[in-house]
């Protein structure tokens, strides 16, 4: 018999389905993810990207990857276009929480399942996505203002406090704002005096805390609600002449590298921990709901709260 490469083929499906070879050595099924990003705002969301490309590659996944440049329509579009594609599981991190109801829905008609990834979405229906994985945002402001008020417990007050808050409608900004106050609102001397968006960004933080500085000269606190909006506090804080940490208390939430750096040079005072590494998370999850099994709604990650007094020990152990 001649081996033309239509009898080999038929040979190699054969031995396939008799199990005489597996079957990936004559077709490779992969899982498709398609995965819509939020942006690349931050130091935060560059490690968070970067842990669910390589653990969707160590894991065997084909990942469909989509950067929606902090914008809802973006992402929305990359959904829809996932589910033109037939991938088999769609993942998101939400620019904002409102707003998703109408693709979730077309996504669920498709009976392609969805997971939440470090935002959740703010829906009636929860049928809509199989389960949330990510941090406890209340929890992260919750911690923020435990480490102040602790810090604080032998000042009399007043104790004026900036906000820089994440972007407008965003989870992480609406929930660590929520946990923060609900801590310091118990003694009165803690006021939040002023409070305004960063988006996320370190220019954005910059700009907005040279805007508190020529508008108060009273400041005593600033609470970011991450670090590269700190980081850009910072600078605006050294170029108005006075000392980040020393003159201003400063909190901020993240443990990015760039925190510790920051920490380390004395410059900021305490970062509470939340992980972008939620990659191999993630694909474990895939491979669950690809494999008929039943998953948790909130799947929460474990994490610290770094003061500067620890930076220098832990920084070498940091991997983002």
């Amino acid at each position: 018999m001649k081996l033309t490469r239509r009898t080999l083929t038929k040979a190699l499906a054969s031995a396939s389905l008799t199990g005489l070879l597996p079957a990936a050595a004559f077709a490779q099924n992969k899982i498709v993810l398609g995965f819509a990003q939020v942006g690349a705002e931050s130091e935060w969301r560059t490690a968070n990207t970067e842990s669910i490309k390589s653990s969707a590659a160590a894991a065997g996944i084909d990942l469909k990857f989509s950067d929606a440049q902090q914008k809802q329509e973006n992402q929305i579009k990359a959904i829809r276009s996932y589910i033109a594609q037939k991938v088999d599981v769609i993942a998101f991190s939400p620019v904002v929480e409102t707003g998703w109801d109408t693709v979730l829905l077309e996504a669920k008609a498709a009976k392609i399942p969805v997971v939440l990834t470090d935002r959740s979405v703010n829906s009636k229906d929860t049928s809509l996505y199989v389960t949330f994985m990510g941090s406890d945002f209340i929890e992260e402001g919750r911690k923020a203002g435990k480490w102040l008020v602790e810090k604080m417990k032998d000042n009399k007050g007043p104790i004026n406090i900036v906000e820089l808050q994440g972007t407008v409608g965003s989870a992480p900004a609406i929930d660590r704002k929520k946990g923060f106050e609900e801590i310091i609102k118990a003694d009165p001397k803690f006021k939040i005096t002023r409070s305004q968006t960063g988006d996320f960004t370190r220019a954005k933080g910059k700009e907005v805390m040279e805007a508190f500085l020529k508008a108060d000269k009273n400041i005593n606190v600033l609470f970011a609600h991450n670090d590269d909006m700190a980081i850009g506090a910072i600078q605006a804080i050294e170029e108005a002449g006075l000392k980040p940490a020393k003159d201003i208390t400063i909190i901020s939430i993240d443990a990015v590298k760039g925190a510790f750096e920051a920490m380390i040079a004395g410059k900021l005072n305490v970062s509470v921990e939340c992980s972008p590494l939620l990659g191999p998370q993630l694909m474990s999850a895939v491979k669950d709901i690809k494999a008929g099994k039943s998953l948790p709604k909130r799947i929460v990650t474990e994490e610290g709260i770094f003061p500067m007094e620890v930076a220098a020990k832990e920084f070498p152990s940091r991997k983002y």
